[in-house]
């Protein structure tokens, strides 16, 4: 199995996370506040393979791409082909700027 990164393979051929060294941790976020990305938190609620009715959360963040969120969706679809657990639910919050907390809550079904 693969380890799901949204970032692009560095010049060694691997992942930032797969190769922490060829990589400025602080180099997303600055270009995420440039550009129109958002910093996106998703709460994943999925049932345990062996106890399905006993459900767990997975709590994802990234910087993406609103209303769509492609990173999101890429792990997601990395979710459902790659490991057991069966989602039962998806809760997105978006952070919009720098300053004081606000959220937008998207809902969709997946």
């Amino acid at each position: 199995m693969e380890l799901w990164t949204p970032y692009p393979r560095t010049q060694t051929g691997l992942s930032p996370v797969e190769d922490p060294g060829s990589f400025d941790c602080h180099e997303i976020p600055a270009l995420a506040l440039l550009g129109r990305e958002r910093l996106t938190t998703a709460e994943l609620l999925y049932g345990l393979p062996d106890h399905p009715m006993l459900l767990q959360t997975y709590i994802w963040q990234d910087y993406d791409l609103a209303p769509k969120f492609p990173l999101l969706q890429k792990f997601i679809t990395f979710w459902q082909r790659d490991l057991d657990g069966k989602l039962y639910s998806v809760t997105v919050s978006l952070r919009e700027e720098i300053g004081a907390a606000k959220f937008t809550f998207y809902a969709d079904e997946f």
